[in-house]
C-alpha cells in the first residue's frame, strides 16, 4: 500500500536529487516569505523541513525493488 507523502522511492536514491528537492522547497520558501505571503511560506517551510528529516535522517538509500540476498537474515 501506498503512503500519501511516500519518499522511500527508488528515484531519491541519488543524493543530488535529495538536495534539489529540499533546496527549491527553501528557496520558494524565502520568496513567500519575501512576498508578504507568510502562510505559502510556512507550507513551504513545513514542506522543507518534512522533505530534509525523510531524506537525510531516515531515507535508506537502498532499492526496495532490488533482489535481497537469500544469504543474509533479516
Amino acid at each position: 500500500m501506498n503512503k500519501f507523502l511516500d519518499v522511500q522511492l527508488p528515484f531519491f536514491i541519488p543524493l543530488w536529487r535529495r538536495v534539489a528537492v529540499v533546496a527549491v522547497c527553501l528557496f520558494w520558501t524565502i520568496v513567500e516569505f519575501a512576498n508578504q505571503s507568510p502562510f505559502w511560506g510556512l507550507i513551504f517551510g513545513a514542506l522543507a523541513a518534512y522533505s530534509a528529516y525523510q531524506f537525510f535522517v531516515v531515507f535508506d538509500p537502498k532499492d526496495p525493488d532490488a533482489p535481497k540476498d537469500p544469504d543474509t537474515k533479516e
